[in-house]
């Protein structure tokens, strides 16, 4: 599949302009600009005059360069907020685990609304469950922001894809180690205090002395928990994979909205520090 036939696949064949933000009476407002998308008209977010736009078409482009230095195959892309925040995505490599299998991604992400700088990341989904795992988007040589002076050195975003590669390697390394670590109840201490930002005064309540809310979240992770140990056995990883199927399932209806809060959201920095946190214990 071509680089375009991929944007029209996947309805990401479109653009994004800047205009001039004006008030009702026609007075300019200075140093605004309005990011239009041009198919619908609609207005993704207002910027600084200094934005420069990436566009879809760019990044699918620059993917599709690394795929054909890489051979890495470009997989899947998407978009949350009407386009505000596009992905785009390259199959790495894979780890079987019993008869689970982990999948690996390289991400790219971009936004119209200055959420994130363009940037690249690993990615995971555990195939028994469809949980993902979204590692930090970060390192600095591929993150490019944006502004007037915005250019891809694609030599330089391949230098990088090489180390997220690796880094993807040790985080197969660590995950094959929680897999064959026995959870304890520290591990699952750590994942409700994290996930449901328990503080001193909650730990020392019971359960029902909780907000109704906190004892709803809490009994549909003790669900989610029962479901991901008896699948992968009370381990390390079977604790951490509670975590990420609560937050891939659980944490509210709208899954679309999860997976945008695991990307890029709060939900993700709580998964990272649970997953280095754990892997720390073992």
């Amino acid at each position: 599949m071509t680089a375009q036939e991929m944007l029209e696949t996947t309805k990401l064949d479109w653009t994004v302009r800047k205009e001039e933000m004006v008030t009702k009476s026609g007075i300019i407002i200075p140093d605004k600009v309005a990011i239009v998308r041009d198919d619908t008209n609609s207005v993704l977010s207002v910027m600084g005059d200094g934005y420069e736009m990436f566009q879809n078409h760019q990044l699918m482009d620059l993917l599709y360069q690394i795929s054909q230095s890489t051979g890495l195959q470009l997989h899947k892309s998407g978009l949350f907020d009407d386009g505000n925040l596009v992905y785009m995505q390259l199959k790495s490599d894979d780890l079987k685990l019993g008869n689970d299998r982990v999948e690996g991604f390289i991400t790219g992400i971009n936004s119209f609304n200055g959420a994130t700088s363009l940037a690249f990341g690993n990615s995971s989904v555990t195939i028994s469950c469809t949980n993902t795992f979204f590692k930090a988007f970060r390192s600095v040589d591929s993150k490019i922001r944006h502004t007037a002076g915005l250019q891809i050195r694609v030599d330089e975003i391949l230098r990088n894809i090489d180390k997220l590669l690796l880094e993807e390697k040790q985080d197969f390394d660590k995950i094959k180690r929680m897999s064959e670590t026995p959870m304890t109840p520290v591990m699952i201490d750590l994942v409700k205090n994290l996930l449901f930002q328990l503080d001193n005064t909650d730990r020392a309540m019971t359960l029902d002395d909780l907000s109704t809310r906190k004892q709803n979240q809490i009994a549909r992770f003790d669900m989610d928990m029962d479901i991901e140990l008896k699948s992968k056995s009370e381990t390390a990883w079977g604790v951490f994979s509670s975590a990420t199927r609560y937050t891939t399932h659980s944490a509210s209806k709208n899954e679309i909205k999860n997976q945008q809060n695991k990307m890029v959201g709060k939900t993700g920095v709580i998964e990272r520090q649970l997953f280095n946190e754990i892997y720390q214990m073992c």
